[in-house]
């Protein structure tokens, strides 16, 4: 209430000086993990410097509010009448903010690393309601998440723009989802003798205004509007779904399907009963059902996670963690989570080649998957030389446009009968 009182007066004040002023939002990165692992009195005592640092580095005239959670927000107030100026010395001092955020904490005997996202919007004067200038520095903080976070972003109208798109665009995709308007292609998984032992679901939305989208055009929306549950439900029912039609064919009751599953749709309190049912329901075989779990998973409670997939584990289910080496693993987690497989992320299979990091990550990888008794698949073979320097790795399955791009059902289907 005190910040929207200060920014009235501010505005009024910019409007009768024509000077400008600054809102920056600021979230602090990765805060849940902090508040998981260590405790939520660890995380309060990171909040209290994290506002020591933040009034330590603006001037007496600005002010400093903590909207809730993690989320922070400084108004500047008396900037130059000039936009670039005033643009220059709000990243000044956010940029400023940024470092002092960014130094090692001491919480209670333990040193903590924390950076933040911060999104920057100027104001002047009642050109822009109080409301709207909050939408317009959130928005922005929200961009530099995307980005890569531990920056600054400014707002820009072309943001607003892609923000009334991400809602046209929501109401869509919550509409392909009741209707059913979503398909499944499927890219062959290939055995070292060349056998094609499965695939990988990947979801297609052919959207009447759009044409056919990809997952990376809207699964990110999915993900922040909450959407991705009930696509995720729906991609698992399809594809369980397939295989019992597969069962029932003697020339394909052998495939499996490996499913990609979202952090925030694992995380579910009732998640491993969901796959049950939906098991049941489909009369699809477990064992040829393959869940590809991500490397974020392994953040945030790993407990939890690691006696869901021991259920699921115990019904057949099989699990590969999908994108190893891009994120977070723990060997120490690694270790207790029963998988299956380690999938090696296409970014390391692409340059194999020609880069001896991406090699020697390779062949790192093959080896660690090897001695914990795992299997290990590259993604994202494309050439024979890839296939080949695998092969000589000790890789044991490959996917990728060298045997075959995602395709439909049928398609797949007459592809695995002339393999």
């Amino acid at each position: 209430m005190l910040l929207l009182d200060h920014l009235k007066q501010a505005m009024l004040a910019s409007h009768r000086s024509g000077v400008f002023g600054a809102l920056l939002f600021i979230d602090l990165d990765r805060f849940k993990a902090l508040n998981d692992s260590h405790g939520h009195d660890k995380g309060d005592l990171l909040l209290q410097a994290v506002a020591q640092r933040l009034t330590a580095s603006v001037r007496e005239c600005d002010t400093v509010a903590r909207l809730g959670g993690d989320e922070f927000v400084v108004m500047l107030v008396s900037l130059s009448g000039c936009r670039e100026d005033a643009a220059l010395q709000a990243e000044i001092i956010g940029e400023k903010i940024r470092t002092a955020l960014n130094r090692p904490y001491q919480l209670d005997g333990s040193e903590h690393q924390c950076t933040a996202s911060i999104g920057a919007t100027l104001f002047q004067g009642h050109q822009t309601s109080v409301d709207e200038l909050m939408k317009q520095a959130d928005l922005a903080m929200y961009r530099t998440k995307e980005s890569g976070r531990d920056r600054l972003r400014f707002f820009d109208p072309a943001m607003q723009t892609a923000a009334l798109g991400h809602a046209d665009l929501e109401v869509c995709l919550r509409r392909a989802i009741g209707e059913r308007q979503l398909v499944l292609h499927y890219q062959a998984q290939v055995a070292a003798d060349g056998r094609v032992t499965g695939s990988e679901a990947l979801l297609r939305w052919p959207c009447p205004e759009r044409g056919v989208m990809l997952p990376a055009e809207f699964i990110p929306l999915a993900e922040r509007s909450g959407l991705i549950l009930p696509l995720g439900t729906w991609v698992l029912e399809a594809a369980c779904a397939q295989l019992a039609l597969w069962a029932s064919r003697a020339d394909l009751a052998h495939l499996s399907i490996a499913v990609n599953v979202s952090a925030r749709q694992f995380h579910e309190a009732h998640f491993a009963d969901q796959v049950l049912a939906i098991l049941a329901q489909t009369g699809a075989n477990p064992n040829r059902l393959q869940l590809e779990l991500t490397e974020s998973l392994l953040v945030d409670n790993v407990d939890a996670l690691i006696e869901k997939v021991a259920r699921l584990k115990a019904s057949g289910v099989g699990f590969s963690l999908d994108d190893f080496g891009t994120g977070y693993s723990s060997l120490y987690y690694l270790k207790r989570l029963p998988l299956d497989r380690l999938k090696i992320d296409r970014s390391f299979v692409r340059d194999v080649l020609s880069d001896p990091n991406d090699a020697a990550i390779a062949r790192t990888i093959v080896a660690l998957a090897r001695s914990l008794g795992l299997g290990v698949i590259a993604e994202g073979v494309d050439s024979e030389g890839q296939r080949d320097f695998l092969a000589n790795a000790g890789c044991d399955a490959y996917q990728g446009y060298l045997f075959s791009p995602p395709l439909p059902v049928a398609d797949f289907e007459a592809f695995v009968l002339r393999a």
